[in-house]
């Protein structure tokens, strides 16, 4: 199947303003955290190879139609990131969406790479020069006119020790060996510094985001003590960075973040907060709550996305748009990503509607 879409205008300034709150822009931005792989190819009608670090030719097909992706579908930007190799502990299942890929990874929490000191001193933790930063050099080269990158990374700080070390296990660690934590903590810390100061030196970069799951449906991953020792410390001197450079912080994250909402905005320094979901913060809501602080960004919920008709779909887009859009400080787009088990006439659904809102 093909699709159509209108002529592509895409102009990052009209992002920028909804990131930094200075007014309503002149239509309604997309915003996405990313599109999964086969979602984008049964969209543009081509395959999108997996990237995998030093294969230059594969990552120039996979970044091409990835900025083909973004371009026609009516996006102002394109997310891309840094190749980085970091083991992990993952354990794999059978692929049940509509647009299946081979297999689905899942995070291993009971157990990590990083359990003890030996673990620590032994891991293969990543030097500045064995990042590869080639995927954000090639987008700036072949970007169209008019869009800019966002800077993904590589996970957050939260994530990448939960991900290291395994949730449980770090859990315990907090209470039995927090000098363990505090050193993971720092290397990971100062990873993602490196990371993002090489980001923001590329051309082409409009804004970066930082993807750090934080919570779950009723509280946060770790208490709001530990994300002050840990955590946040991090989260600002990254967000301090950017802003040197003049650029937008927008922050991802999915879970119930009340307890630290005020941290994030006011001691972090976010400007923008993505992922949100009806079960636990409609983005109705959050609009009213933090919309004069921060932007709010996406929100129409997956679980709508997924089990709802089309007609179902842009009922309550329009309802979301009704009552987002106005005075600006919002994007349109999905509440977490677009997912392979989003039916792709529903996500094209929700463009529409964004298409068609006049302010």
């Amino acid at each position: 199947m093909s699709y159509s879409f209108p002529r592509p205008q895409p102009d990052f300034q009209r992002l920028r303003k909804v990131l930094l709150r200075q007014g309503e822009p002149d239509r309604l931005p997309f915003i996405e955290l990313f599109a999964d792989r086969e979602v984008m190819e049964a969209i543009i009608g081509e395959p999108i190879p997996v990237r995998r670090p030093h294969e230059r030719e594969l990552n120039e097909i996979a970044l091409s139609r990835t900025i083909r992706f973004y371009y026609e579908t009516g996006y102002d930007y394109v997310t891309v990131g840094a190749n980085l190799d970091m083991p992990r502990k993952r354990i794999g299942a059978a692929d049940t969406a509509a647009l299946p890929r081979d297999q689905r990874l899942w995070q291993d929490e009971s157990d990590g790479v990083i359990t003890s000191w030996q673990d620590f001193e032994t891991y293969p933790w990543p030097k500045p020069e064995d990042i590869d930063f080639y995927p954000l050099e090639y987008a700036s080269r072949h970007l169209p006119d008019g869009m800019k990158i966002i800077y993904i990374g590589p996970g957050g700080q939260l994530e990448n020790m939960m991900w290291l070390m395994g949730y449980m296990p770090m859990s315990y660690a907090l209470q039995d060996d927090p000098a363990l934590v505090e050193a993971v903590a720092e290397k990971v810390g100062e990873l993602l510094l490196n990371m993002y100061a090489a980001a923001t030196q590329v051309p082409g970069v409009g804004a970066v985001w930082l993807g750090d799951d934080m919570g779950f449906k009723t509280a946060t991953m770790i208490s709001p003590e530990h994300m002050r020792r840990y955590v946040f410390p991090w989260q600002k001197k990254l967000v301090t960075l950017v802003h040197a450079h003049h650029l937008p912080f927008l922050l991802h994250s999915c879970g119930n973040l009340d307890a630290i909402m005020d941290d994030l905005i006011n001691d972090v320094g976010i400007d923008a907060k993505h992922s949100f979901e009806d079960t636990i913060l409609p983005v109705a809501e959050a609009k009213k709550r933090y919309g004069e602080r921060i932007a709010i960004l996406g929100g129409v919920d997956v679980d709508v996305l997924c089990r709802c008709s089309e007609d179902e779909v842009r009922a309550y887009t329009r309802r979301v748009i009704e009552a987002c859009a106005p005075g600006g400080g919002w994007a349109l787009g999905t509440g977490n990503s677009v997912a392979n088990y989003i039916p792709v006439r529903n996500y094209l659904a929700m463009l529409d509607e964004g298409r068609r809102f006049r302010y």
